[in-house]
């Protein structure tokens, strides 16, 4: 087909195809391009993992825009400090790929409240333009230096978390020792224990649920396993978005989770994550008829009341769980006393203060005692800066324990409300 003759037959293409009904765009479509291309393999798609545009930005491919058409794209932003990037949402692309020409064509429209995001690939033989679909889904689905993340029904790559979890450890992170050691360990044998569960006939698989109020340090042990295993992670912020169901989306995690073995899923507030409408769906994809080899599901709750029993108590489900309480006295000294360290000569409190804040804090957790040398600095330097700080810091524990006691106190009336309403009802 003479290059004239092409244009014509591209110009208006996109627009053509969208001006259809919905429900027979893709084949509309097929049916023209098989019509245009009746010397060149085509086959379509809708897999997620195509993302021939991150492809091409690790230069291993080359892909320009068809100019004989209008080329739609969405400009996403990716992470702070790095360039916007452009996807491609109506758009034909030609790609070249170890040296092979190919044509990529990618249209995105609505049907029923779902939002449909089909590619074509028409390559001179079908081996070729399998080969290549092939090639970029599996350089997709790696997680190369990077932190998977799950929102709104998509995967982004997230490099800047990744680089924030890379300052976590466990030699940062103050939680009673032998408990410490008890977790990492159990992560490292089961990575390193394949051969042995497969040799036994053990599904090499674990559930992992870190229990206990906010602010005790199970994000950071969250972000410390991570970092330390070296596992490829999966983070689930929501299974909510404006399209599809739960179903879909908890679907989706556990089909990417199975293709990035050995892997980590983080679920963090799982008491948020899955509600009675959601709970069977998970339910089937944790321990249902699909294997997850090589899966661990590391989640958190703070409020292990609120999770069904058939989550919580069954043992195949999440077989560790460990409990984050409130520190110790001997905790909450490490951590006064490696503040105290990092403040500069004017700041730091004197022994003394040092052993009345330990014992004023009884109770407090490691976000309330953050939150406590935080203000107490921002009090210290609002009042001139010219005072001791010992007198500061033991007033701001005052004005913090009454801070505590009035949502417990609110929490607590919050239940009698819901206890009289449930009542009345009945």
């Amino acid at each position: 087909m003479g290059w004239p003759m092409f244009c014509m037959n591209l110009k208006d293409f996109i627009s053509d195809a969208l001006s259809k009904p919905s429900d027979c765009i893709a084949y509309q479509v097929s049916r023209e391009l098989e019509r245009i291309y009746s010397d060149r393999a085509l086959i379509e798609g809708v897999i997620f993992s195509f993302d021939l545009p991150g492809y091409a930005r690790a230069e291993q491919c080359f892909v320009a825009n068809e100019t004989c058409v209008y080329n739609k794209s969405r400009t996403v932003f990716a992470e702070s400090g790095r360039a916007f990037q452009e996807e491609p949402e109506n758009a034909w692309l030609n790609v070249l790929w170890r040296g092979h020409l190919l044509d990529v064509l990618f249209l995105t429209w609505h049907e029923e409240g779902y939002r449909e995001r089909h590619h074509w690939i028409i390559a001179d033989t079908r081996r070729i333009a399998e080969d290549f679909l092939g090639a970029v889904c599996a350089w997709s689905s790696e997680v190369r230096g990077e932190i998977l993340v799950y929102d709104g029904g998509e995967w982004r790559k997230n490099r800047e978390l990744f680089d924030e979890i890379k300052s976590a450890s466990f030699e940062n992170l103050i939680l009673p020792a032998d408990f410490k050691r008890e977790i990492r360990d159990d992560f490292a044998r089961f990575f390193a224990s394949r051969a042995v569960y497969e040799k036994h006939g053990i599904p090499w698989k674990r559930g992992v649920l870190l229990i206990g109020p906010p602010g005790n340090g199970k994000t950071h042990t969250v972000k410390a396993l991570v970092n330390e295993n070296k596992q490829p992670c999966l983070y689930v912020k929501s299974f909510k978005a404006c399209w599809g169901t739960d179903h879909d989306r908890i679907r989706s995690v556990f089909i990417r989770a199975r293709k990035t073995t050995p892997s980590i899923v983080v679920l963090e507030d799982l008491d948020s994550l899955i509600d009675k409408e959601n709970r069977a769906f998970f339910l089937n994809e944790l321990d249902g008829f699909a294997t997850n080899t090589g899966v661990v599901v590391l989640a958190t709750t703070n409020h292990p009341e609120k999770l069904d029993p058939a989550i919580l108590d069954r043992p195949s489900r999440f077989d560790r769980k460990y409990y984050f309480n409130l520190p110790a006295a001997s905790e909450r000294l490490a951590y006064v006393v490696a503040w105290n360290q990092s403040l500069e000569p004017d700041l730091m409190l004197s022994e003394p203060a040092l052993t009345k804040t330990v014992e004023a804090t009884e109770g407090f957790s490691f976000a309330y005692l953050k939150e406590l040398f935080l203000s107490s600095m921002m009090q210290w330097i609002a009042e001139g800066g010219s005072g001791r700080m010992d007198a500061v810091m033991l007033n701001r524990v005052t004005v913090l324990r009454e801070q505590m006691n009035g949502k417990k106190r609110k929490k607590s009336g919050d239940k009698k409300k819901a206890r009289k309403a449930t009542a009345s009802r009945l």
